[in-house]
């Protein structure tokens, strides 16, 4: 049976202007197996990603919920494998990795700084995930997202609210997989945030 899946996408002026937005929903529509719903979430007041991240999971009413930042775009093959890995390992929570690549699409060399890749996922010695995941919307609504404190470290990392929220399934004993492909595209174009509120082009509008 196929799985029901919602896409969430927050965003904010600058990236809707400046195409990138535009790249990520085309590279949903792409997808292999195809989601059930679209949510993307515009930052228009300066609340920030977590808030919008927020707004948009609240709306999710499938099974399962996928989170890509606007930034970012999906290989064609992202959902079914992690679709697919969710299934064979009985998981709820599963992510797999990303090639680097520059803003006009050029990938970078493959390099693994942190060595992350094809790791195993140990909840007492986490490892930092990204936000670009599926996850069982119930565990995901349960968590939620919020802006961590300014300088907290969650298992040795200082991430922002992806890396929080990732730490919360964890706690709310959600059985979490890395899937060992690269099915995704993270963007280096100069302005990340990585995840963190005082950086980036969110302040851009």
């Amino acid at each position: 049976m196929k799985p029901s899946i919602t896409v969430v996408i927050p965003t904010h002026p600058f990236r809707v202007h400046n195409g990138m937005l535009a790249r990520a929903v085309d590279s949903i529509e792409r997808q292999h197996l195809t989601p059930d719903d679209l949510i993307i979430e515009v930052d228009k007041d300066g609340l920030g990603a977590a808030t919008t991240r927020q707004r948009g999971l609240e709306k999710v009413t499938t099974e399962w919920v996928a989170f890509l930042d606007s930034d970012d775009w999906m290989y064609p093959e992202h959902l079914k494998v992690l679709s697919a890995g969710a299934r064979a390992h009985k998981a709820t929570y599963v992510f797999s990795y990303y090639m680097v690549h520059r803003r006009d699409g050029t990938p970078w060399p493959e390099i693994d700084p942190l060595g992350h890749f094809g790791k195993a996922w140990n909840p007492a010695a986490p490892h930092q995930t990204t936000i670009t995941t599926l996850v069982r919307t119930d565990i995901a609504q349960r968590v939620g997202f919020t802006d961590p404190p300014p300088d907290s470290t969650v298992g040795g990392h200082r991430g922002g609210e992806d890396w929080h929220f990732t730490i919360g399934c964890r706690d709310v004993g959600a059985r979490i997989v890395h899937i060992p492909r690269r099915t995704w595209a993270w963007v280096h174009h100069g302005l990340n945030s990585s995840g963190l509120p005082d950086r980036g082009d969110a302040a851009i509008r």
